[in-house]
């Protein structure tokens, strides 16, 4: 290993030209952590949030984004004796994985699925985290279940899809095109809405209400959620593209028994993290090894160009997962 690496910082907040490439010291692990050198890091809309200044990462994380990578473990921290140097992995950072190097805890790190490049596993981390957690852990999706997904071409979304129908559910989703409908349906959701064009209350109301609503938009996509509920429904936000404050009656939640919740995965604790992990290693990297599900690829950049790569995630314009070409693995 060098004791120098090329990363890409914040500058300031800002747009995506705020992100620049810059040289910073390879940084050590700590008690229970390892070293990876990446190969590819995966782009995801808490970078975007980050650089814009509205996500600050936790106290002791790196300031620099990027919350998932793929690469070589090349350095152990005390404590370590689940992998190996060498061992080829993915992980969920809590920062730092626009670099060459990034440390993480050892237990937030998964194996790189039979047959899977790193560049797809990359993909993994922050999304199936994400989805496996709020969908399953938290939102209980049972098999014949109704299931909506909002902005289903994402990470998100198109994980969510994927696992949902693997798992026994009624997949529907929501998308702001025909093209990325059609995404939708391809990867199994039973039915697919332009929001542009159709209401999901009515398209869902129609289907007898969706007992599981996975959204990320918020704003006046709240109540409409509610609406859209079944008696008994469960809504898990995960984010707010569209702002958190709404009006809401909230006596529907009791005459309807609806559950609102939901959650951000990265100020949780390492252990919570390290649980979730090991389900997904136990429920769902079978399924990736067997080729059954995996990430959908839009585009990749070079590190260098992170700015060109949120350009891209902030145009709305992508199908599945950006990524970061870090090195030549």
């Amino acid at each position: 290993m060098t004791d120098k690496m090329t990363a890409v910082e914040i500058e300031t907040p800002g747009g995506p030209e705020v992100l620049k490439p810059v040289t910073r010291p390879v940084p050590e692990p700590r008690a229970g952590e390892v070293v990876i050198r990446v190969a590819w890091a995966g782009v995801n809309r808490p970078d975007a949030l980050q650089r814009a200044g509205l996500y600050n990462p936790p106290p002791t994380a790196s300031d620099l984004p990027g919350l998932e990578a793929a690469g070589e473990i090349v350095a152990l921290g005390d404590g370590v004796s689940d992998w190996a140097l060498g061992d080829q992995v993915c992980a969920l950072l809590p920062g730092g994985g626009y670099a060459e190097y990034v440390a993480t805890p050892a237990a937030h790190c998964l194996p790189v699925p039979d047959g899977m490049g790193l560049k797809e596993a990359a993909c993994l981390p922050e999304t199936y985290f994400t989805v496996w957690s709020n969908v399953f852990q938290r939102g209980g999706l049972q098999a014949g279940e109704r299931f909506l997904v909002h902005g289903g071409s994402s990470g998100i979304g198109t994980t969510a899809i994927q696992l949902g129908k693997l798992f026994g559910a009624r997949v529907f989703a929501t998308a702001g095109s025909a093209e990325k409908c059609a995404a939708c349906t391809d990867l199994g959701a039973e039915r697919a809405n332009n929001y542009r064009d159709e209401d999901f209350v009515e398209v869902m109301r129609a289907e007898g209400g969706a007992d599981l609503i996975l959204d990320m938009v918020g704003g006046d996509y709240i109540p409409r959620n509610i609406r859209a509920l079944a008696d008994d429904g469960r809504l898990v936000q995960i984010a707010f593209l569209q702002g958190p404050k709404v009006e809401v009656n909230f006596a529907q939640m009791m005459t309807r028994r609806l559950t609102l919740t939901g959650s951000t995965l990265r100020p949780q604790s390492d252990l919570a993290k390290a649980r979730i992990a090991d389900s997904l290693r136990e429920h769902v990297w079978p399924l990736l090894s067997a080729g059954r599900l995996g990430p959908v690829m839009d585009s990749e950049f070079p590190l260098e160009e992170a700015a060109a790569a949120h350009a891209r995630m902030e145009s709305s314009n992508h199908i599945g997962k950006i990524v970061l070409k870090v090195a030549d693995r």
